[in-house]
């Protein structure tokens, strides 16, 4: 098994054009891209991972963020891919995309094609199991989007659907399916604002037939509903209700985040709400994590742009510990108790040896 390893979580920062409302009303474009990984707003320089500017490609986008968590996670890996920012800032256009164009897919469609393509390719005494479930947290409560059913366990949503799939067009049913039953929303900014932040998990377990060594990992896909302002957005009644939910939950994201920047791991709020419970081990954790940023490049919406940014910023400094989760034979775990076994041992004779020199 590989030793346990230090990462950071790498945050990605992608600003949209602007949008048809915002030219009408005259706004400016106030970002300036500097190289791969600055974008200067506001007079100020924020430095990422890598900075997509407008003209990026969804494959672009996908080739850079992705495909290397795709092979961690079939290394047995743990892996998350989350968007983050206000609401019409392009989350769902990163993860989701147009899920049936070739050029327009977002993230998680091409993932489903990326693990099949890779697991055609691998060894042919591998055997795979991947399963899939879909749900969202709404009003911080998780519901099923494959049956509809409100989970009552938090911890990695258990008793939610789970369905066995084996092809990229198998997981494009269930994200159909569920994206059918989600909750949305028209607001004065969204036309189609997401009302819940939605998970999309991929369980992949590998089992190699003639060493029976098994391994498995778990990939979170995570579109995070948007923050808002009401004076904005223009919500009313039941709308209005779920924005200061969203708003709530987004809050508490924001105090783990802050937390574990500090370096005050000894009390992280996770249990704040039930979003960062669900990404505790994406947060500080056993995962490898990526952050999407999602910006608006509007000088109407610079305030917001400006508290995304800083939020990107905290999270880069979090560094998860990841190791590949192994499964062990009866036979593997015997002999690693046996190593244990002499390792304390000759630590027990090297104590009494070195005793004696003391008393000599």
């Amino acid at each position: 098994m590989a030793d346990d390893a230090e990462c950071n979580i790498k945050v990605l920062c992608r600003f949209r054009p602007l949008n048809k409302s915002e030219i009408n009303r005259g706004d400016k474009f106030i970002p300036i891209f500097q190289g791969e990984d600055t974008v200067i707003f506001g007079g100020k320089s924020y430095v990422f991972d890598q900075v997509f500017p407008t003209n990026t490609t969804q494959e672009q986008v996908y080739n850079t963020c992705a495909k290397q968590i795709v092979r961690d996670v079939l290394a047995g890996y743990n892996g998350t891919i989350f968007a983050y920012g206000q609401t019409s800032s392009g989350k769902t256009h990163t993860m989701e995309g147009n899920l049936h164009d070739p050029q327009g897919m977002g993230i998680i469609p091409r993932i489903a094609e990326d693990i099949f393509e890779h697991i055609f390719a691998m060894d042919e005494n591998l055997e795979f199991h991947i399963k899939v479930s879909y749900f969202e947290i709404y009003m911080d409560k998780i519901r099923d989007l494959l049956d509809g059913v409100l989970c009552m366990c938090v911890s990695f949503a258990k008793g939610c659907t789970e369905r066995f799939v084996t092809s990229p067009e198998e997981v494009m049913d269930v994200i159909d399916e569920g994206k059918a039953n989600r909750h949305v929303a028209v607001t004065n900014m969204n036309e189609h604002s997401s009302r819940s932040h939605s998970i999309f998990l991929i369980n992949i377990k590998q089992e190699h037939v003639e060493m029976e060594q098994k391994l498995s990992g778990k990939l979170y896909l995570v579109d995070l509903a948007g923050s808002e302002k009401v004076s904005k957005t223009g919500a009313e009644g039941a709308v209005l209700d779920e924005a200061k939910n969203i708003n709530k939950s987004l809050s508490a994201l924001g105090n783990v985040i802050s937390a574990l920047a500090e370096g005050t791991k000894s009390h992280v709020p996770y249990r704040d709400s039930k979003m960062t419970r669900i990404l505790q081990d994406s947060l500080g954790g056993n995962c490898r994590t990526t952050m999407f940023i999602c910006c608006s490049p509007s000088s109407y919406n610079d305030l917001e742009t400006k508290s995304t940014l800083m939020f990107g910023q905290r999270a880069k400094t979090i560094r998860n510990t990841v190791s590949v989760n192994l499964e062990l034979t009866a036979e593997q775990w015997k002999r690693k108790k046996h190593k244990k076994v002499v390792r304390q041992k000759q630590f027990v004779q090297l104590f009494m040896v070195l005793r004696g020199w003391l008393f000599l």
